[in-house]
């Protein structure tokens, strides 16, 4: 049975073989067989039509449409063998910028689990954090654009590297297209369950009257964690430290231990420990409260107007990738985002699961590259 794989130690692990001979070499087989027949169908053709362009007894007007239809033969043929090709026919690649635990490694691996009985392939996870995110998106926008290597995207993250980082050399919109958004998955500020405050007011007033002495923990220099925590620290100007981690599992243990007085992070990664009385919620950063959490306030009713990161989230492939694979991939994503089941177990984790089309979401990653920029500007983030 198909199923979601994690690359290294963690996650799960391939299932036995059976004794009949697997379904993907049985595809590989019949893929060959349609090669050799579309490869057969090319020479006969481009055989046929070269005696006619080389007949010397033809004029040169004749054997140029000989040739023109040669290069038409030789497109169809080599269609011919394209469209043999059963795609996927080996497990499927989806590169994190984020490590295990954290919301995008929790997104991804569900969702791959259910992309995975659509493809009828494994799907692998392959996290690469690191540098704010660029690890991860250099990694998957440098791979062959064949469709087996896809890139869970952190949009609203990625949109922010984009603006924060001096230019790179992958670019989310420039280097990718898109195959399907997939959720909305808020961030919300919570601080250790020892620090004495109890909502956001009380959290500005006690990092004012101790100028220096707190501090805010993130996922990683230049991601969505740190800048909501700079959007907060200069519309309360805080004299608060950055600290930075390379994400949510690394920074918590921290965090719970009061080492750092603050933090952005996803639901899913924090609310266990918020559950288990280690953390507290102060706010949430979306633009409305969330259902799951009906009496936390948004940051902008607690007195920041204008705060919002709904933090998108979607599936996107190196560019170049051919057409009926991404359509194979957006059908697999959408069978999973709509799965009941799936929708329902993230639902109570704080993800909002919501399918997009490639057109519509590539609107969205726009919009989102637009939003951020002028809120780096705003808050005067530049990174190196």
């Amino acid at each position: 049975m198909a199923q979601c794989l994690h690359r290294g130690n963690e996650g799960f692990g391939p299932s036995r073989p059976g004794p009949a001979t697997p379904p993907h070499r049985r595809r590989r087989r019949g893929a060959a067989v349609l090669s050799r027949a579309g490869t057969d169908i090319a020479q006969r053709l481009l055989s046929s039509l070269t005696e006619e362009a080389m007949n010397p007894l033809k004029s040169p007007s004749s054997r140029a449409r000989g040739l023109r239809r040669i290069g038409a033969a030789l497109v169809l043929g080599l269609s011919a063998i394209a469209a043999s090709a059963q795609f996927p026919d080996k497990p499927v690649t989806m590169v994190l910028s984020f490590p295990p635990a954290g919301a995008t490694d929790i997104l991804a691996r569900a969702v791959g689990q259910e992309m995975s009985k659509t493809l009828k392939q494994s799907l692998v996870i392959d996290n690469k954090p690191g540098a704010g995110g660029n690890i991860g998106l250099a990694a998957a926008g440098r791979a062959a654009p064949d469709g087996y290597t896809v890139y869970m995207a952190a949009v609203t993250n990625a949109a922010i590297a984009a603006a924060a980082y001096p230019p790179q050399q992958v670019h989310l919109m420039k280097d990718f297209v898109p195959v399907a958004g997939v959720a909305i998955v808020p961030h919300m500020l919570v601080v250790p369950a020892t620090l004495p405050v109890r909502n956001v007011s009380q959290l500005v007033a006690l990092v004012r009257q101790e100028p220096g002495k707190h501090n805010f923990a993130s996922q990683g220099v230049g991601t969505l964690s740190h800048l909501e925590s700079e959007m907060l620290k200069a519309a309360a100007n805080l004299d608060i430290v950055h600290v930075p981690y390379k994400g949510s599992s690394l920074a918590l243990p921290d965090l719970i231990a009061g080492n750092a007085s603050m933090m952005f992070d996803s639901i899913p990664a924090s609310m266990p420990h918020v559950k288990a009385g280690k953390l507290r919620v102060l706010a949430v950063a979306s633009s409305q409260r969330m259902p799951m959490l009906p009496d936390v306030p948004t940051v902008e009713e607690s007195g920041l107007k204008g705060f919002r990161a709904d933090n998108v989230f979607g599936v996107m492939a190196p560019k170049g990738t051919p057409p009926a694979a991404l359509e194979a991939l957006t059908r697999a994503v959408r069978a999973a985002v709509e799965a009941p089941e799936l929708r329902q177990r993230l639902q109570e984790q704080g993800v909002e699961l919501r399918f997009t089309p490639p057109a519509e979401f590539a609107k969205v990653v726009d919009e989102e590259f637009k939003t951020w920029a002028r809120a780096v500007q705003q808050a005067k983030v530049k990174l190196e």
